[in-house]
């Protein structure tokens, strides 16, 4: 097999990678968040329904 055929076969599998790694770091986010009180919230400056957008924008 040349060089050009296996990183071409390898560029999904990297997608895939990369999209699980995204999906894994919102997770652990959302969760963290989700574990503050409405005062911790507070203090950083968010509520409840800011969450699911501030987790949308990371990466």
């Amino acid at each position: 097999m040349t060089m050009i055929s296996m990183n071409a076969a390898q560029g999904p599998f990297a997608r895939i990678a990369a999209a699980l790694r995204v999906w894994q770091h919102r997770r652990e986010t959302r969760a963290e968040l989700n574990r503050l009180t409405e005062r911790e919230l507070n203090d950083i400056g968010l509520c409840r329904a800011d969450i699911e957008t501030l987790v949308q924008k990371s990466a």
